[in-house]
């Protein structure tokens, strides 16, 4: 049976996504739309991406960390030592997201169905992208513009994609 496998990600212009292991920017519809989606669910991310969050592990899910050290464990958590590990502990009957960082992005980008992108509409200097997201592979089935955030001198899509 083949796992929902999504990625949740905010993407600048310039596709930064992070720098010096933190975000790029406080958006907290973001925030919140990410906390509606995923929780609930499992939420699959590198060791850099767990230790970064504020809060660990993420509450009212299940968190998976990927690590390539043998038998490495955090508290709490599901581990995982490779991507193909992280697949076959993944949730058979609900949608799996994926949460960073670069690197994890990257190599799952081949085995996702869905993407949930928040799309900063500003370019941003950064150390960590995302990848190309193409036309060929992925169609745009939702987009909602958000243009009159207060706290953000930027605007704003929520976007989602499936592949096609």
């Amino acid at each position: 049976m083949k796992k929902k496998i999504s990625i949740i990600v905010a993407i600048a212009e310039n596709n930064a996504i992070g720098k010096d292991n933190d975000l790029l920017w406080h958006i907290s519809e973001d925030l919140k739309r990410f906390k509606r989606l995923t929780k609930g669910h499992f939420v699959i991310m590198g060791k850099r991406t767990y230790y970064s969050l504020p809060t660990r592990p993420l509450p009212n899910r299940t968190n998976m960390v990927i690590t390539d050290i043998p038998n490495e464990q955090i508290d709490n958590c599901l581990m995982a030592y490779s991507i193909e590990d992280a697949v076959e502990k993944m949730d058979a009957n609900n949608e799996n997201f994926i949460i960073g960082g670069g690197s994890i992005y990257r190599q799952f980008m081949p085995l996702a169905d869905k993407l949930y992108i928040t799309r900063v509409h500003k370019h941003f200097e950064a150390d960590t992208f995302y990848p190309e997201i193409s036309p060929d592979e992925w169609q745009l089935v939702d987009k909602k513009d958000i243009d009159d955030d207060p706290q953000n001198d930027f605007t704003y899509s929520f976007e989602i994609y499936e592949r096609k």
